[in-house]
């Protein structure tokens, strides 16, 4: 069985995507929001993107996030500490950077022992539809590997 056919019914399918990711009418749309900005507008939102990008561009970054796109509740250190396969200090760097940058929120409870729970914050679910298409994506491409 095709693996798109057993995640049917998956969250994914939450996520609407055409075969080549952005729909025409999507694509159009951002072309003409581009267009309509001056060129310091243009020149921020470039910034923004790189800064993004650089963000998610370090290590084990988008695999936490992908963690809390596919999570049904808050996330304990733990549970991603047993998902992901980093150290204990790089994820706690990660996790802090994320809180710091907004995208994620931290909870902690007092108890014994403590309890602190991350839960992500609208900025990041508003990132979380990428999780999705390069799911997507991966079920139907895989990627080239030169030997």
């Amino acid at each position: 069985m095709a693996l798109s056919h057993r995640l049917a019914g998956h969250k994914l399918q939450e996520w609407s995507t055409t075969r080549r990711g952005m729909d025409t009418q999507d694509r159009e749309r951002a072309q003409k929001c581009r267009a309509s900005l001056s060129a310091g507008e243009r020149e921020r939102v470039e910034q923004r993107v790189s800064s993004l990008l650089d963000l998610l561009g370090k290590a084990h970054t988008m695999a936490l996030l992908r963690e809390f796109a596919f999570a049904d509740a808050p996330l304990r250190f733990s549970d991603i500490e047993t998902r992901l396969d980093i150290s204990p200090d790089t994820l706690s760097q990660r996790l802090s950077e994320l809180v710091e940058r907004g995208l994620l929120d931290r909870q902690s409870y007092d108890e014994i022992p403590p309890r602190v729970e991350y839960r992500p914050t609208d900025r990041a679910e508003a990132l979380f539809p990428a999780f999705g298409h390069f799911h997507q994506w991966a079920m139907e491409y895989e990627l080239d590997y030169e030997n």
